[in-house]
């Protein structure tokens, strides 16, 4: 017995499908810009930019569990990319000084610089790659909608 499919889960799935396009488009644009200049993944990338976010205050150091949260990684992915980011030099890690089973990541000052000359090259490949999508019909809306975003406060 065939079924006439759904409008809305149609539009849903259209929509998931142009989300994804579009976000495979982009990664792929910054990884090629990133590695190009600075032979820095895209991972490698917002690894560096979250941990360089952390702070002494409270909750201001993350666990790996939730770096690989941040970087949308399983927690042993995110293992092997930080053990080869120290072996670069861009990290270190330390065991927390409460709990001395915690150990923490921390960018070195190698991986600071190297965030601070890769951030413009990211930003401006971020750039081309959504001016690139806004000419396909089915990803203009979406990157109205990424466009309009405000950072959060």
């Amino acid at each position: 017995m065939s079924r006439t499919p759904d409008p809305a889960l149609t539009g849903l799935a259209q929509g998931w499908c142009a989300l994804s396009t579009l976000h495979s488009r982009i990664e792929a644009h910054l990884e090629r810009a990133l590695q190009a200049h600075h032979e820095l993944s895209v991972r490698e990338f917002s690894v560096l930019d979250v941990l360089s976010r952390q702070h002494d205050g409270e909750g201001g150091h993350l666990r790996m569990n939730e770096v690989a949260d941040a970087v949308v990684l399983s927690q042993s992915a995110t293992t092997r990319l930080v053990n080869r980011m120290e072996d670069r030099g861009l990290l270190t890690r330390y065991l927390c000084l409460t709990d001395r089973r915690g150990i923490y990541t921390d960018v070195t000052d190698a991986g600071r610089s190297l965030l601070d000359q890769a951030r413009p090259t990211n930003d401006a490949a971020l750039r081309e790659a959504l001016h690139e999508a806004s000419g396909r019909a089915e990803l203009a809306p979406l990157v109205a909608a990424m466009e309009g975003l405000t950072p959060a406060s």
